[in-house]
């Protein structure tokens, strides 16, 4: 299979703290990789390599001629006052204006954006996540390049990306931490980690598969070790009794027994940076029946109304999820439960003496300035943990950090440690209720499952927020989830009873439209044969990208790519499609124009 990008013996350090050393990896066509591993293994790092926009710092990359690379970073950096259509075009490069409106309105469609003419100002998070794909998308990619493409964007949001790239016809390399999103899109999957001996492990294949493949490679390198400290226990027993050098064969057995050692040594090592984070949080032992109670709850802002009418108890072992579309009003009900906002109608009842403890995803609170060691523990080299004083460095090896990162600014952490510095806060408070708001978000996976055992342990409530559907699914007991449209906040078994009653509810309403008698003489002004022909325009449309995608995955085709005939004949389709795209494109923007003068 061609490769687009490969990196030789790669190396990649911030200061004494090394990334990774010599790696080396190639990517091909139609390969759809998911990249994983620990927080602070250097996994945006690596991307940014292959994007370009970062130097290693020893190693080289190869891209192959004519091959397009296409980098989408975390962060978003648009300018508010532009519409969206004039962001895509301006992401697309050099090439005339017609071929920037032919593929910013594809890229938008894709997208399904409403309006491209609103500006990037008033869209939400998670409008500003699908600007940033579409972007991706305009400039058509050979290998597209992912950072935590999921971060931040709801359920529905993430499904949606999931369609896009399982019918991407392009290469892709994603970073994430959803591991159903890595099962539904992938089919390699490479982990930067230093417990393998090429500080990566690299398979074919699903998620759940990559993990039944990692399982058979650690318990065989455990093996391994026990192999190797026998060996070694022999050896070491030989040399105390002193066996003199001079002959040839007692040399080389004394060199051997050293090899051993270093290997051990190796092999222990590897062994034991599989470390995971411990986390306790540490649960009040309160028995009360009912911990909260709210009845017949709503909220406002402004104008909008986000729920009404809600009521449920919590209680000890009760896990509530809510689900629901960015901006719903899943955090403004947190903070009605925790007390730090008002509900305008209803009441929520607290037990007497109540401990609630809030998770919020929002990191204003971090100083970035700050050292980790000051982070970790403002007052002094040590905190107090369940009544026991336990030393900084201890603290922060407890959250995975070395010590040579304690005198690191917190702004040079990935976001995954700056995660970890809020759990380790989080766990200095008892609690009978624990709020969480996304608390995976930027987690490893180590972590996640970590987080799950640990909440599942908990005595008390808790009250989640996450579009990780796996972590609610593995969690929470109920859901409340969220509906817009009517403005209501209903309990379901699990995220896919709310999805699917989503569904149901966006059936479109039989209204009546009234048309003014300008709009009635505007729309005269397309003949019948043009009134016909846009209605059919985009299903014609469709169709023919049906065969332009066919025509792309011929002229890769490892056997057709050895013929040179066919190949000349499927690229000469190829050209012949993307004329009739761009002039039907054309062609539809110019009727929807006139019917609209």
């Amino acid at each position: 299979m061609a490769h687009i990008l490969s990196c030789q013996n790669v190396s990649k350090s911030f200061g004494v703290h090394t990334l990774f050393s010599d790696i080396s990896l190639s990517f091909e066509m139609k390969t759809r990789t998911g990249l994983i591993g620990p927080n602070g293994s250097g996994k945006s790092t690596l991307l940014s390599i292959l994007a370009g926009t970062t130097e290693p710092d020893s190693g080289r990359l190869f891209l192959t001629k004519q091959m397009r690379v296409v980098y989408l970073s975390q962060s978003e950096n648009f300018d508010g006052a532009k519409s969206v259509m004039e962001v895509v075009m301006e992401s697309i490069g050099d090439h005339d204006e017609d071929h920037k409106i032919l593929s910013a309105h594809m890229a938008l469609s894709q997208a399904e954006f409403p309006d491209t003419e609103a500006k990037v100002a008033t869209l939400s998070g998670g409008w500003l996540k699908r600007l940033s794909i579409a972007c991706a998308l305009a400039q058509d990619p050979d290998l597209l390049l992912l950072d935590e493409p999921t971060n931040h964007l709801d359920i529905r949001t993430i499904l949606w990306l999931e369609k896009i790239l399982r019918d991407a016809p392009f290469a892709f390399v994603l970073v994430s931490h959803d591991r159903l999103f890595l099962e539904n899109v992938c089919n390699r999957i490479i982990e930067l980690n230093r417990c393998y001996p090429d500080g990566f492990l690299s398979y074919p294949g699903n998620y759940s598969q990559f993990l039944e493949k990692r399982s058979d490679f650690l318990n065989s390198q455990q093996e391994q070790e026990a192999s190797l400290a026998n060996k070694v226990k022999r050896e070491v027993e030989w040399l105390r009794r002193g066996p003199k050098a001079r002959a040839t064969k007692a040399r080389s057995r004394i060199d051997e027994a050293y090899r051993l050692q270093d290997e051990l040594s190796r092999v222990r090592k590897r062994n034991q940076s599989e470390n995971q984070l411990q986390i306790d949080v540490t649960g009040t032992g309160r028995k009360t029946k009912k911990l909260l109670s709210a009845e017949k709850i709503s909220k406002k802002m402004g104008d909008t109304t986000l729920f009404s009418d809600l009521s449920f108890d919590l209680g000890p072992g009760v896990r509530l999820g809510l689900a629901g579309n960015n901006g719903c009003g899943k955090t403004t009900l947190m903070h009605i439960l925790y007390g730090s906002l008002p509900c305008d109608e209803g009441v929520v009842r607290r037990a007497d003496g109540l401990k609630i403890s809030l998770f919020d995803q929002k990191r204003e609170h971090l100083d970035l300035n700050q050292t980790l060691r000051r982070a970790l523990a403002p007052d002094g080299d040590s905190i107090v943990h369940q009544g026991r004083s336990i030393h900084v460095a201890g603290w922060a090896k407890r959250f995975l950090f070395s010590p040579d990162q304690l005198e690191m600014p917190v702004s040079h952490l990935s976001g995954g440690e700056q995660a970890r510095i809020l759990i380790a806060r989080f766990m200095l408070q008892e609690s009978d209720i624990l709020l969480l708001d996304e608390p995976t978000n930027d987690l490893d996976i180590s972590s996640i499952n970590v987080l799950e055992e640990n909440l599942l342990d908990f005595p008390g409530a808790l009250v989640l927020v996450s579009h990780d559907r796996t972590f609610l699914d593995n969690i929470a007991t109920q859901i409340i989830g969220f509906n817009e449209q009517d403005h209501t906040a209903t309990l379901y078994g699990d995220y896919r009873q709310w999805l699917t009653n989503l569904d149901k509810s966006k059936e479109p309403p039989k209204t009546k439209t009234v048309v003014t008698k300008q709009k009635q003489v505007a729309k005269k002004k397309l003949t019948y044969k043009e009134q016909k022909e846009l209605a059919e325009i985009e299903g014609v449309i469709l169709a023919t990208e049906k065969q332009l995608a066919t025509c792309r995955e011929k002229v890769v085709a490892p056997e057709i790519m050895a013929d040179q005939e066919t190949l000349n004949h499927w690229c000469t389709e190829l050209t012949s499609c993307q004329g009739k795209i761009d002039a039907l494109y054309l062609r539809w923007d110019e009727l929807e124009k006139k019917q609209a003068e």
